[in-house]
């Protein structure tokens, strides 16, 4: 997922949720090399990783954060393109990435802070490797969740049209209706939005996301314009940009085929979301329509599992019976908050509303956590 910044409270109520979902793994590195994992330590100024080859195929990296910063891991390919990554490692704390790689120059990066392009190295990966879509089920997994992408993008295109149309006319009331309904279609596929570099914060970054200097354009530019300034007669050009944006990730998104491996990550990735923006409050800190996110978040992830059900079923049976009872609990603490044919605003739920939401997506992320090993085992 892209770059966050979090407020120091929201940071630690971030890092309290994950450190409940994934567990505090120990640093054993002689353990890690031996089990074939690359051991990675960042800090708030390096970003050790242990081998910088690897050879084709499903690779593990055991990132560990050593330093005072919340972390995050990434592995590139040309183009920025994001093969996988783990946001909001707190300090102190070690998370693994499984990602599929074939053959071809990569790099990886640690981000202390969450911001900027983080300290990079090169990672080469050489020779070849049966892809994991081999397997009839994981291939059909890979052409099924393609499908649901289609589905999300053609209605993406066709509510930030309708977004951008009411922002240009002046409507403001028009323009905030849509907003959360737009953001719904970006929220599910976040994951392929976020794999294709600087596009993703063009589109979605908020207020402070950014570095020095960069432009501050997208969905959450113009939030604030609707409901803090309520001036949106300058946004025509942003508007159009965001248009822009969002046309050129579907047009990358029909190129590109989804490993399982990824989408098992982007499940997983999406639940991290809610977890840091949702829960928070952080997200849609103008309108307050998180809980729209919020939803969009579940459903993309869901989507994914449901994508990999057949395979997961011949795997482990059981691992898919506690992701759909999770599932059911999360849609149904969701649920109580429903309001119309959309949401309660973010602001109006109480402290024991989100410890329920809360303590339903942990129970959650800690199965979803165990899907990507199971899809890459042969």
């Amino acid at each position: 997922m892209h770059t966050r910044l979090l407020t120091a409270g929201a940071a630690a109520t971030a890092a309290a949720l994950l450190l409940t979902a994934c567990g505090d793994k120990a640093d054993d590195k002689a353990g890690d090399a031996a089990s074939g994992k690359i051991t990675v330590a960042a800090s708030d100024t390096e970003c050790k990783v242990e081998r910088t080859a690897s050879s084709a195929g499903t690779v593990t990296f055991a990132i560990s954060n050593k330093g005072s910063k919340i972390n995050e891991f990434y592995i590139y390919a040309a183009g920025d393109r994001i093969m996988g990554e783990i946001e909001n490692i707190a300090p102190g704390l070690s998370r693994e990435l499984i990602v599929e790689l074939p053959a071809g120059a990569y790099e990886t990066a640690c981000k202390p802070g969450m911001i900027g392009k983080g300290i990079r190295n090169a990672f080469q990966v050489s020779g070849s490797a049966a892809p994991l879509t081999e397997d009839a089920k994981l291939a059909q997994a890979s052409k099924d969740y393609q499908r649901y992408v289609k589905s999300q993008t053609t209605a993406l295109i066709e509510q930030t049209t309708a977004f951008v149309t009411a922002v240009k006319g002046g409507d403001i009331e028009k323009a905030k209706a849509l907003f959360p309904i737009a953001r719904t279609y970006w929220e599910r596929i976040e994951p392929v939005a976020e794999s294709f570099g600087d596009l993703d914060p063009k589109i979605d970054a908020r207020d402070g996301d950014l570095e020095p200097g960069v432009e501050w354009t997208g969905f959450h530019k113009i939030e604030k314009d609707l409901w803090v300034t309520k001036d949106v007669s300058k946004d025509g050009k942003i508007a159009d940009q965001l248009l822009t944006d969002v046309q050129t990730i579907v047009t990358k998104a029909e190129s590109v085929t989804f490993s399982p491996v990824e989408l098992a990550n982007g499940a997983k990735g999406l639940l991290d979301e809610v977890a840091t923006g949702k829960i928070t409050g952080e997200e849609d800190r103008y309108s307050h329509t998180d809980l729209w996110d919020f939803a969009a978040n579940i459903e993309g992830s869901q989507g994914a599992i449901q994508a990999l059900r057949p395979a997961l079923e011949e795997r482990d049976p059981a691992l898919v019976k506690t992701l759909d009872e999770n599932f059911a609990k999360v849609e149904a603490a969701l649920e109580k908050h429903r309001a119309g044919d959309g949401w309660k605003l973010h602001n109006t739920l109480t402290q024991a509303d989100l410890k329920e939401l809360s303590d339903d997506i942990n129970a959650l992320a800690e199965p979803i956590s165990k899907v990507a090993a199971i899809v890459a085992k042969k």
